[in-house]
C-alpha cells in the first residue's frame, strides 16, 4: 500500500506561479511511475502530468503543456509540478497518483490539494 500526501496549493493570480509536491510513503518499491491529475467542479478528473520512476520520461496533457513540469526525487519519494503561467481555468483540485503498471490506471490516490485562479 502506498500513502501520498500533496501539499503546496492555494490562491494566485493569473499570470502567477505555484509549485505542488506529493510524498509518498508505505510500499513505495512497487511505484513505476506517478502522476498529477485535477478535477475541476462539474467536470470530469483529467490527466495533468506524468513521471516516470526513474524521472527519464514524462508526459503532459495539451491543456498544461509548456507551462506545467513535473519532477521526481526517487531518493525522497516526492514528485512535484511547478506550475508557471496559470489561468483561471486551472483552478481545480489536483491530486496526486502512483502507477505499480505503466499504461495502467494509477493505484494510489492523494487526497486532493486546491488550486485556485483568480482572473
Amino acid at each position: 500500500q502506498v500513502q501520498l500526501v500533496e501539499s503546496g496549493g492555494g490562491l494566485v493570480q493569473a499570470g502567477g506561479s505555484l509549485r505542488l509536491s506529493c510524498a509518498a510513503s508505505g510500499s513505495t518499491s512497487s511505484i513505476n511511475a506517478m502522476g498529477w491529475f485535477r478535477q475541476a467542479p462539474g467536470k470530469e478528473r483529467e490527466l495533468v502530468a506524468v513521471i516516470g520512476w526513474s524521472g527519464a520520461s514524462t508526459y503532459y496533457g495539451a491543456a498544461v503543456k509548456g507551462r506545467f513540469t513535473i519532477s521526481i526525487d526517487n531518493t525522497k519519494n516526492t514528485v512535484s509540478l511547478q506550475m508557471n503561467t496559470l489561468k483561471p481555468e486551472d483552478t481545480a483540485v489536483y491530486y496526486c497518483s502512483a502507477y505499480e503498471e505503466v499504461n495502467a490506471s494509477p493505484t494510489s490516490w492523494g487526497q486532493g490539494t486546491q488550486v485556485t485562479v483568480s482572473s
